[in-house]
């Protein structure tokens, strides 16, 4: 009787859930003000967040030197802004350069691909890999124009993150500013909204997660950059055109989980094969030789914690992401699970555990 009376508490408040869900869906007009908030500081929110988990241990570095937190976070301001004064009077002119010649030489490196193609075609190459009435050309034109519709509808929602980005601008150093001068004390006050008996568990539970955006943020970052430095020097060793923007690209694009690294080495792979396929091939053998030693060498250094995430459920989190909400899914959906992850497991072994092994 007890078993089918918890059954029957069960079901009735999934149900119950439910109804919420849907009563809620019928006055969305209601929560609409709210969901503009929400998307106007989740950006200049994400951007602070990130560089909070990146600074804080220099800004408690120097708190430990005696050095006044307020001061230490205003001298770190400057430091990067010289640092963006730097960035671009030395780098951005070169970058630029390379990007605007990208743009204007893309017809003509389209040109040399196809004739590239054709020209290992007619040497016999691609039969012992293709199978019989297959056009390589044609193929590679379908595949590009595919490449060039998912470009399209990733560039429209990277042109609409930009333009909430340089909102960020102006608002995210006032909420970095915040958190660095607060320092554990944000994770606290939440703490102490919870009732008395869960505080302990609650202050468990905002520790882990700290720890764990801390370990996740700061290593992706050190790695991608150990990463991108391997890939730019090999690039210049063999002579591989537009080596700084692919290894910016590729440092970007490598901040998507498990499958950036991929989406990173096509275009790399692809400038490289236009200009000849040697230097494709050698381009590949940079990249494989780059991510061996980020792999085996530089993340068991950088990670403290190893992240417990298997790398389907990475993949699929990936997908869902970006099917949600686009760049911004992708960018924040590990981090969210991550949260939701050590949440739930606290949950359940305070309310669930019992009970459940009891049924």
């Amino acid at each position: 009787m007890s078993k089918l009376t918890r059954f029957t508490r069960w079901c009735v408040a999934i149900i119950l859930v439910l109804i919420i869900i849907y009563l809620a869906s019928r006055v969305d007009f209601i929560f609409k003000p709210v969901l503009s908030l929400f998307s106007m500081i989740i950006i200049p929110l994400m951007i602070a967040g990130f560089f909070h988990y990146l600074l804080r241990p220099l800004v408690n570095v120097m708190e430990k030197r005696n050095i006044n937190r307020t001061f230490s976070i205003l001298l770190i301001y400057l430091s990067f802004l010289l640092i963006l004064v730097g960035f671009s009077m030395w780098v951005w002119p070169s970058l630029r350069t390379q990007l605007l010649n990208l743009v204007e030489n893309a017809p003509d490196l389209f040109a040399t691909l196809s004739e590239q193609v054709a020209e290992l075609e007619r040497s016999g190459f691609l039969s012992s890999f293709l199978p019989e009435n297959v056009n390589p050309l044609s193929r590679l034109t379908e595949y590009l124009n595919k490449g060039f519709t998912l470009l399209t509808e990733y560039m429209t929602g990277l042109l609409t993150f930009f333009s909430n980005f340089a909102i960020a601008l102006i608002t995210f150093p006032v909420l970095l500013f915040y958190m660095l001068k607060e320092g554990g004390k944000l994770g606290d006050r939440f703490v102490s909204f919870m009732p008395a008996r869960f505080r302990p568990d609650a202050a468990e539970v905002m520790d882990d997660i700290d720890k764990a955006l801390s370990s996740f943020i700061v290593s992706r970052v050190v790695i991608n950059l150990a990463l991108g430095v391997l890939m730019y020097i090999g690039f210049l060793v063999i002579d591989l055109p537009y080596a700084l923007l692919l290894t910016v690209v590729a440092v970007i694009l490598n901040f998507i989980p498990f499958i950036g690294s991929f989406l990173s080495s096509i275009p790399i792979v692809i400038i490289g094969f236009i200009e000849s396929p040697s230097i494709a091939i050698w381009s590949i053998i940079v990249i494989t030789i780059a991510q061996q030693i980020q792999d085996n060498v530089i993340a068991p250094l950088v990670f403290g914690k190893q992240l417990d995430i298997h790398p389907v459920t990475i993949i699929v989190l990936v997908l869902v992401g970006g099917d949600i909400a686009g760049i911004l899914g992708i960018l924040l959906i590990i981090p969210v699970y991550m949260i939701l992850k050590i949440v739930w497991i606290k949950i359940y072994n305070l309310f669930i555990k019992r009970s459940w092994e009891n049924a």
